[in-house]
């Protein structure tokens, strides 16, 4: 298990400790021991761990400090599916991990316990561990950039849609209404 003093330390990050903080705390326990990491060489200042979180919640917080993922960097990827599921891979060495909290885990539990009772669980205990139903996302690439016809803010090619023969933001484009439908 790692320390309280990683703990204390995306705690600092984060601003508080709840248990959704907790949550990902654990997740990054087992990414570590699941991929072969060493805690004492994170966090990680390439793009070798990548995580794809399948939530926007607390528990980000921890991937981001402890593991080096970063939406900047390209290697913290949003599958946005209201989980709290966790997919990490190592590029070095091509393992990979999902891992996905227990349902009914806490149930019955106040908050103080629940937090309490994630921090002194393995993760192992706390988690669904699997092989990610997908692959490694691809590198982080650098697109270029256009003005957007109708607002003219420079938008990166990748989120440009072609309206009316221009090419629009994804904030001014007019989608069709039957558009995945």
């Amino acid at each position: 298990m790692l320390s309280r003093g990683y703990w204390d330390k995306v705690a600092a990050f984060h601003g508080h400790k709840c248990p959704g903080l907790a949550i990902g705390f654990k997740a990054c326990e087992g990414a570590i021991a699941e991929l072969g990491l060493r805690a004492d060489d994170l966090p990680t200042i390439d793009e070798d761990i990548v995580c794809v979180t399948e939530n926007d919640a607390c528990g980000v917080d921890a991937v981001q400090s402890l593991l080096g993922c970063t939406y900047g960097k390209g290697n913290l990827v949003p599958r946005l599916r209201g989980k709290m599921a966790f997919s990490f891979f190592s590029r070095d060495t091509g393992r990979s991990v999902r891992l996905c909290l227990k349902p009914g885990c806490g149930d019955g539990l106040e908050r103080a316990e629940f937090q309490e009772h994630l921090l002194t669980t393995p993760y192992d205990e706390l988690f669904d561990i699997a092989v990610p139903p997908y692959g490694l996302p691809e590198r982080a690439r650098l697109f270029g950039s256009q003005p957007c016809a109708l607002c003219h803010e420079k938008t990166g090619e990748y989120a440009l849609r072609i309206q009316d023969g221009q090419a629009v933001c994804l904030d001014c484009y007019d989608a069709y209404g039957r558009e995945g439908f």
